[in-house]
């Protein structure tokens, strides 16, 4: 496929064939996914991005990528959802909502957050962030300072019964 390109204060061009737009593709591709795990919508949009990007070779490159197991959104929802419940506490909304934003499709980031949550329990999860904030800010003595923590917690993507019932115990121990 010719291109024109400007170097030097001048055209040159450039020929490239399919099996070289292949391979540069398929090089790209690689090292877009050693700097970190991207699920496969990521990084076609990434490589459609790239210079000479052609729709047809990025699909094929992906394709290889898939057959060699490189790329399974299925594993990559695992991996992500796991390393994030284990940096820090978070609900399962949350995690929906982060691996939407990684362009992973909703049916396939299901079972994998099933696993990450039946190895750690959400209540397990909200009760580390509810330690964790009142070791950071103290425990809640009035009513705002109640909802500010009751607001971090629904904002970390825990169930608003779940924190209700949490933030209700801990304001009023009558409960």
């Amino acid at each position: 496929m010719p291109a024109l390109c400007f170097f030097g204060g001048s055209f040159y061009r450039l020929l490239m064939n399919a099996d070289e737009l292949r391979r540069h593709t398929f090089n790209r591709a690689i090292k877009l996914l050693t700097v970190k795990a991207r699920s496969v919508a990521e990084l076609r949009e990434r490589l459609l991005q790239g210079k000479h990007a052609n729709k047809a070779v990025v699909d094929s490159v992906l394709a290889r990528l898939e057959e060699y197991g490189y790329l399974n959104d299925e594993r990559f929802a695992f991996s992500y959802a796991s390393l994030r419940v284990k940096q820090r506490p978070l609900g399962r909304r949350r995690l929906e909502r982060d691996l939407k934003l990684k362009k992973v499709a909703q049916g396939v980031a299901e079972e994998p957050l099933e696993l990450v949550y039946a190895e750690t329990p959400e209540e397990q999860l909200i009760d580390a962030a509810i330690e964790k904030r009142i070791r950071l800010r103290g425990k809640p003595a009035t009513r705002v300072e109640a909802k500010k923590l009751f607001d971090h917690l629904l904002r970390q993507g825990f169930e608003f019964e779940l924190v209700s019932d949490k933030v209700r115990a801990l304001f009023d121990p009558s409960c």
